[in-house]
């Protein structure tokens, strides 16, 4: 039997892949960090729940983006951004290690959350003071092989721990790092995302299984996500460099707020 408020939950999470993904896609977010976050604030699920709902949602986004972006005159950088890519499918692999040791080996989802909200708040901070002060700041064209994979590493290692996907990590990282505008470092983010949110639900499934997950709300939220890309991409096309910036930068502080709200209450709680 239907319970009351099933209907209101279903349009929910709907909503949540839905918006979360449209901005992704638009500011390169990606959508996991605006997701991680806002599930963490309702507390339906527990942490290692979120990530895969989280991934699987960013991963469904970002492939309609690339497939709808695919007939786009729009600029992806394939070599810095394949490379980057590989070097976060190493650092998510260590990264969702790590989150599992703790997490779940460990048995402190409370502690885990608090840091987890903690860093990303702390991170999501920096960058935006960086693109409020990016016209000061000098940015470079990395060409270093190496180099770049080792970003794409730490990229992938804290988007794993973080379980947000990594889009606004990888934004500034394109700014600062390979001098590209707000608006190709979202697209190029995009790219990088697909393959990161890949191997996360892949070294999952062929270590512990999906068995232990709630993974109901999928079914919702996929749908949304592949929408919010398709949305998303023809949105982003019609938007100027300001434009996209203004929407990463307003996304950046909601998503701080919500962080610093659940440090609060995780902390209340407990």
């Amino acid at each position: 039997m239907k319970h009351i408020g099933d209907d209101f939950i279903y349009i929910l999470y709907l909503s949540i892949g839905l918006i979360a993904s449209t901005l992704g896609a638009i500011a390169g977010l990606g959508g996991g960090v605006i997701i991680k976050p806002v599930l963490d604030l309702f507390g339906h699920f527990d942490l290692p729940t979120i990530g895969v709902l989280s991934a699987a949602t960013v991963l469904a986004m970002a492939a309609a983006s690339l497939i709808k972006m695919r007939k786009k005159e729009l600029e992806i950088d394939k070599t810095a951004s394949s490379f980057i890519a590989g070097g976060s499918i190493l650092g998510g692999i260590t990264g969702k290690s790590i989150f599992n040791l703790i997490a779940i080996s460990l048995e402190i989802p409370a502690i885990t959350a608090i840091i987890q909200s903690s860093i990303l708040a702390v991170l999501l901070s920096l960058i935006f003071i960086y693109f409020k002060r990016k016209h000061q700041i000098r940015s470079y064209i990395l060409k270093n092989k190496l180099g770049i994979i080792s970003v794409g590493f730490l990229l992938g290692f804290l988007s794993a721990f973080l379980g947000i996907g990594g889009g606004p990590l990888n934004v500034a990282v394109l700014c600062l790092l390979f001098s590209m505008s707000a608006k190709n470092a979202g697209i190029n983010s995009i790219f990088i995302i697909f393959f990161s949110q890949l191997s996360a639900l892949l070294l999952i499934a062929f270590s512990s299984g999906f068995e232990g997950y709630n993974l109901n709300m999928l079914y919702l939220m996929i749908p949304g996500g592949i929408a919010g890309g398709i949305i998303g991409s023809e949105i982003v096309i019609k938007l100027s460099d300001s434009q996209v910036e203004r929407i990463f930068s307003i996304s950046i502080i909601l998503i701080i707020i919500i962080n610093v709200f659940n440090i609060v209450k995780v902390a209340l709680i407990h």
